[in-house]
């Protein structure tokens, strides 16, 4: 009697650890990826006041930072800007801005925006496409800024959402050449689309910001930093976890399995003090793209702080790079 009383209380132990663990991981999970529960958390805000904390405060970042938001606010008081909005296969809305180019033309840029991010944070890439002639599209990823959705896809569900961008796009100008631009989680996003099993013919090229290999290892590392918890073995449950509740897994987020596949020019941008994600990810993906490809590494910059540190070599870059590849 007394053996069955310590095996029931053994068992009564190991299911409790069990539904504690469970109950961890879906709160990981929720709280990193599920907007609505990041907003009970105030984790928006936290992972806000974070990054800021990592950015790089020097004078000359400040001063570019404040010309570039200045002279942006002055040209969207006169730039004709359309709101879209496109239905996704799981019945979610998801929200663009479109801005015409001045003249006519077939060149347009799809702007993708960062990990809790939006897309008037693209606004001022957007003037500058605008400035060279290109039609602008910038999307809200889905569950964030306008657009609705469950989860953050961490680039691999939004690739697919993009899908529907491109096919606008093409609805607009059937002879469209596209080039993707995105920073951080919106790069890995496009580099993901050009490593797709059938990529539309209509992307000419990308730039890719501050871009991550893979989502496995980003959420490995930022469980680490944000919760103090091993990757091993909750990265490999959240998978699990996120497989059953969103419908994907976060290998299945790998920019670096892209690369080695796209056909696709790239030029790759990274601040070498960017402390959200190592510089060393994008030598990673510039080292194993099997496409045409420049690699731009700008010194003294943070996370998504290229073209504030250094705008003339950012923009002057990315116009050579395009140059060669877009008519």
């Amino acid at each position: 009697m007394r053996k069955k009383k310590v095996i029931k209380a053994i068992l009564f132990i190991i299911l409790f650890c069990f539904i504690a663990y469970v109950i961890l991981v879906y709160f990981l999970v929720s709280a990193c990826l599920v907007p609505s529960f990041m907003d009970r958390l105030n984790a928006f805000e936290d992972i806000t006041r974070k990054c800021y904390s990592e950015q790089v405060q020097t004078t000359d970042i400040q001063e570019n930072r404040s010309k570039l938001l200045a002279d942006t606010a002055q040209w969207l008081e006169t730039a004709g800007r359309k709101k879209l909005s496109v239905q996704t296969d799981d019945g979610y809305t998801l929200i663009a801005a479109e801005f015409a180019a001045p003249q006519d033309s077939d060149r347009w840029v799809l702007l993708l925006h960062g990990y809790t991010g939006w897309k008037e944070e693209m606004y001022q890439f957007a003037y500058w496409y605008y400035e060279q002639g290109f039609h602008v599209l910038v999307p809200d990823l889905r569950c964030q800024g306008e657009s609705e959705g469950d989860f953050i896809g961490m680039g691999w569900t939004d690739h697919y959402d993009c899908q529907l961008w491109i096919d606008y796009i093409l609805t607009c100008t059937p002879d469209a050449q596209i080039v993707l631009h995105g920073q951080s989680m919106g790069a890995a996003t496009a580099l993901i689309m050009t490593g797709a099993e059938n990529p539309s013919g209509h992307i000419v090229a990308v730039v890719s910001d501050s871009a991550y290999t893979d989502a496995y290892s980003m959420f490995g590392d930022k469980i680490t930093e944000w919760f103090g918890l091993p990757a091993f073995p909750f990265v490999d449950s959240a998978c699990l976890m996120l497989r059953l509740r969103g419908g994907y897994d976060l290998r299945d987020a790998s920019a670096l399995r892209a690369v080695e596949q796209s056909k696709v020019p790239t030029l790759f941008i990274h601040g070498d003090e960017d402390k959200m994600i190592n510089v060393e990810m994008s030598c990673k993906l510039y080292e194993a793209a099997a496409c045409p490809k420049e690699l731009l590494i700008v010194e003294g910059a943070g996370h998504g702080q290229t073209q504030e540190k250094d705008p003339q070599a950012y923009y002057g870059t990315i116009e050579g790079f395009l140059t060669e590849y877009v008519r």
